[in-house]
């Protein structure tokens, strides 16, 4: 082959590579590089190459990018970005719609030359509760720079909404108070929908039970929207109909007699507990204790020996056997054996004197000689008739009044009639008994007016005959008797009682009483005496006057 051949082959081969990379070039670099090559060649950017968007397809975008609830490409298509996606947001974070539908029947195409257009579309909002709120509204669509923008403004949500307002949903109309006392005065208030209470230090031991009763208010009216104020204040309901406000629950207890209670039980140095409880209603006006008493509610259904305040259902014992009248002399000496048991009296004798004076005075022997003379079965009998062997489902709280057993023998029965052997109340159990001797028959505690109690175990009250006689002998230990402390806080009618317990150096003071429509009991323990009780229960009776 010629030499002249040889050169013409490898032009021509290299003219053929050349051809070929030249067209890799053109297939690998993909058609929008290449564009954007040219147009950078030519000084231009992407979005300036593009063809503007006209009118009706900005508000076509707009909607339903809104629709989709993609706020921020919604509010690309606005004059104002920022204000839009930012008051957007706001309103989707506050109606929390299940859907969102934005939707024009037909888009108006602006005249030759116009720099704005109006358009009209229908905004829907779909909620939880398959409510649907749909409403007309309008949009202008401007032209900035050369490009069509919607043009921005709180209106565009809603036609009422403006830059001072906002869109609030709201529970139907409630009554912010969840629980008040029977004077009106709140206990619990509704934060959403939990009940708390407005002071968690006032009757901490019944807090629970009022949260527990109590049922949020029902959202009768479903969701409603309503237009409000930076402050939140409503200025007009757009969407929903206002129920009428639920009334709170009332609950029987007074916040007045439950803050003297309170002050009362930590004036003292030890445990002390106060219930108190209206005899008319059987409605619970407070149950107090003291931070030396723990946290325990033993207000209500802690059992101690009662003491002394049991010769109440000795004494109804006695009347109701007809050994004795509130007159009947009878002996009281300072000590005496009956069958194996020695009884004796806190370091005195009286004599012989009336049945209303051993009582006032507490005289251990005449009650203890009179028990021994009755069936074993009679102590607890009697009881029963003071509520002492009742069971009641009062909502929210347990409660336990009492434990008075038939007696085994004559020592027990002895021991018993005193207060001590074998019984044993709560403060609740001896309000309930004085509670019953002031209405005269047999009271149902409770702690709300409109929720009944459940009687479990009820009781009858003793004969009208005996209460008499009670009510007598009770208000002789404050004119005259181991209570007369308290002569200068009313009528005031009770008995005392010192309650020993343990290895018998030890004793709790009681006092348990009522004065009018007021019954209660006070416990302090480990006090030794009943006078730092009697302590307690003056300075309730004088913060209630």
């Amino acid at each position: 082959m010629s030499t002249t051949r040889k050169r013409w082959i490898l032009s021509v081969g290299g003219l053929a590579v050349v051809a070929i990379v030249l067209l890799s070039v053109f297939v690998l670099v993909p058609r929008d590089a290449a564009s954007t090559s040219s147009a950078s060649a030519a000084g231009k950017t992407p979005q300036q190459t593009e063809a503007p968007l006209g009118a009706t397809e900005v508000a076509e975008r707009f909607l339903a990018a809104l629709s989709a609830q993609r706020f921020q490409a919604a509010a690309d298509l606005t004059d104002a970005p920022p204000a839009a996606v930012a008051l957007l947001t706001k309103v989707g974070s506050a109606l929390r719609p299940q859907s969102v539908q934005a939707t024009a029947s037909a888009l108006t195409a602006p005249a030759a030359g116009s720099t704005e257009v109006s358009e009209t579309f229908t905004l829907s909002w779909k909620f939880a509760s398959s409510q649907v709120w749909a409403y007309s509204n309008t949009l202008s669509v401007v032209t900035v720079d050369g490009r069509w923008r919607v043009k921005w403004s709180p209106a565009v949500i809603h036609p009422k909404l403006t830059e001072g307002t906002q869109l609030a949903v709201l529970v139907s109309a409630t009554e912010p108070n969840a629980v008040v006392d029977r004077d009106g005065k709140p206990l619990l208030t509704w934060q959403g929908a939990t009940a708390r209470p407005v002071d968690p230090a006032v009757a901490p031991l019944l807090a629970g039970a009022l949260q527990r009763t109590v049922t949020p208010q029902a959202d009768s009216g479903g969701t409603r929207i309503a237009l409000v104020d930076a402050a939140g204040k409503e200025v007009e309901s757009l969407f929903g109909t206002p129920s009428a406000p639920v009334e709170p629950m009332k609950s029987t207890l007074s916040l007045r007699t439950q803050a003297a209670a309170q002050a009362a039980v930590d004036s003292a140095a030890g445990p002390a507990y106060l219930v108190a409880i209206q005899p008319s209603t059987g409605g619970i006006l407070a149950v107090a204790q003291n931070s030396a008493a723990g946290d325990r509610p033993d207000a209500l259904n802690g059992l101690y020996p009662p003491g002394s305040t049991f010769k109440v259902v000795t004494a109804a014992a006695v009347l109701d056997a007809g050994q004795a009248t509130v007159d009947t002399v009878l002996p009281c000496p300072g000590t005496q054996t009956i069958g194996t048991r020695s009884i004796k009296n806190a370091d005195f004798e009286l004599g012989p004197v009336p049945l209303r004076t051993a009582f006032a005075e507490s005289c251990n022997t005449t009650f203890a000689a009179l028990a021994a003379e009755l069936p074993p079965d009679s102590l607890s009998r009697a009881a029963a008739q003071f509520g002492l062997a009742a069971d009641f489902e009062i909502p929210g709280l347990t409660t336990q009044t009492g434990r008075v057993r038939p007696a085994t023998g004559t020592p027990q029965q002895v021991e018993n009639s005193i207060g001590q052997g074998t019984v044993q109340v709560s403060p609740f159990g001896l309000a309930l008994m004085t509670a019953t001797v002031a209405k005269g028959s047999a009271v149902t505690p409770k702690l709300f007016t409109g929720v009944e109690t459940v009687v479990k175990t009820g009781y009858r009250g003793p004969s009208s005959a005996t209460v008499t006689a009670l009510r007598a002998m009770m208000r002789e230990v404050v004119r005259s008797g181991r209570g007369d402390a308290l002569r200068g806080h009313g009528a005031v009618a009770g008995k005392t009682g010192t309650a020993q317990f343990g290895d018998g150096t030890q004793a709790h003071g009681w006092f348990a009483g009522y004065r009018g429509d007021l019954a209660f009991a006070v416990l302090v323990a480990d006090a030794g005496a009943a006078a730092p009780a009697v302590t307690v229960t003056g300075k309730f009776l004088a913060a209630v006057k």
